[in-house]
C-alpha cells in the first residue's frame, strides 16, 4: 500500500476542523497525507494550516462554493495514492486509524472498502449511544467475533440497503474503484449509499476490521439531521430506493431489490424525527415523515 492520502472537504465549524487535523498529525503510523479542500471562508483557516509547518498537510480554499458533493468530487480527483480516506471536518482519527487500515489492505489488497471499528460520540466529543446507531448495530452490522471479514455480493447490497451500518467518513477506499464511479452528483445526504452499492454491484468487496480507529461525530448541526427534521432528506432516499431497486431487478439481484424497497431502518428513521419536527411546530414536515415512514418503493 502506497501513502495514505486523507481527504477532508471542510465546510462550518473551525474548532472542529483543527481538532479533526490533529488527530491525523497525531497518528502513530506517519505514512499519511492531508488534504484539506476548504468550501468556506472562515478568517484565520489559511493562516492556521500555513503555520503548522508539516509538508504532509495541504490546503487550499474553493474559489466559490460546491457544496457537499461538489467538495467530495473534487476531493476524488485529487487523491494520488492507491487508498485513500474522505474524512469528516467535524470527526477524529484514533491514533492508530492509519496503522489499522494499512494492516487491512495489506491482508485484503483487492477490496473497494474496508471499515474499521467506530465509536460514536456527540458534538461535546462524549461518548453517545443514539437509537439509530443501536438499531443499526445490533440488526444489521455483522458479528465480527473480533475478527477481519470479506463481504460481497447480493446478500452485502440487501444487508445496506435494510440498514447502512457503515460510517462514510471512516472508510478506506480504493482509489482507482471511486474514481471509476464517482459521486452522483443528484444526490446529497444520501450519496454515500448510492457509491457503496454501485461498487458492491461491480463485484467490489467490503472489509470490516473490529479493531476500533476512528470517532464518528453525531450533532444536530449536521446536513443529514438538518435535513431529516424538515423531512427533506427523505424524498431523495424515496427516489433513491425506487431506482436501485428496478436496477437490483434488472441485475438480477431480486433479494436486494426487495430490501430496497423496504428500507426499513431509513422508515424507521423517519418516524424518529416526527417528534423533533413536532417540537419545531414544522406539520409539513410531520406530514412529510409519516409519508415516507409508512410507504414503501412500489
Amino acid at each position: 500500500m502506497q501513502t495514505l492520502d486523507i481527504m477532508l472537504p471542510h465546510y462550518g465549524d473551525t474548532a472542529l476542523l483543527q481538532a479533526a487535523v490533529r488527530s491525523v498529525l497525531a497518528q502513530t503510523d506517519g505514512d499519511w497525507r492531508l488534504s484539506v479542500v476548504d468550501d468556506g471562508r472562515e478568517e484565520g483557516v489559511p493562516e492556521w494550516f500555513a503555520a503548522l509547518g508539516d509538508s504532509r498537510v495541504s490546503y487550499r480554499r474553493n474559489e466559490r462554493n460546491l457544496g457537499i458533493t461538489g467538495n467530495f468530487r473534487k476531493c476524488v480527483e485529487l487523491v494520488e495514492s492507491t487508498h485513500f480516506t474522505m474524512l469528516g471536518s467535524d470527526d477524529l482519527l484514533l491514533p492508530g486509524y492509519v496503522a489499522t487500515v494499512r494492516a487491512a489492505v495489506e491482508a485484503e489488497p483487492g477490496a473497494a472498502m474496508y471499515q474499521p471499528g467506530v465509536q460514536v460520540i456527540d458534538e461535546h466529543g462524549r461518548p453517545s449511544v443514539t437509537l439509530g446507531d443501536e438499531v443499526k448495530r445490533r440488526l444489521y452490522a455483522p458479528r465480527t467475533r473480533g475478527r477481519r471479514l470479506v463481504l460481497s455480493g447480493e446478500p452485502l447490497a440487501a444487508n445496506l440497503l435494510g440498514g447502512n451500518w457503515l460510517y462514510f467518513p471512516s472508510l478506506c477506499w480504493r482509489a482507482d474503484a471511486v474514481k471509476a464511479v464517482g459521486f452522483r452528483t443528484d444526490l446529497s445526504v444520501i450519496q454515500d449509499l448510492a457509491l457503496i452499492i454501485e461498487l458492491i454491484r461491480r463485484g467490489e468487496r467490503l472489509v470490516v476490521d473490529p479493531a476500533p480507529a476512528f470517532c464518528y461525530r453525531r450533532h444536530s448541526g449536521s446536513l443529514s439531521s438538518a435535513e431529516a427534521v424538515t423531512g427533506a432528506r427523505f424524498g431523495e432516499a424515496v427516489r433513491y430506493f425506487s431506482e436501485v431497486a428496478d436496477d437490483l431487478d434488472r441485475h438480477g439481484w431480486p433479494r436486494a431489490a426487495r430490501s430496497a424497497r423496504r428500507h426499513l431502518s431509513m422508515r424507521l428513521h423517519a418516524l424518529t424525527m416526527v417528534p423533533g419536527a413536532l417540537r419545531h411546530r414544522r406539520s409539513d414536515a410531520v406530514r412529510r415523515l409519516l409519508g415516507y415512514a409508512l410507504t414503501t418503493a412500489e
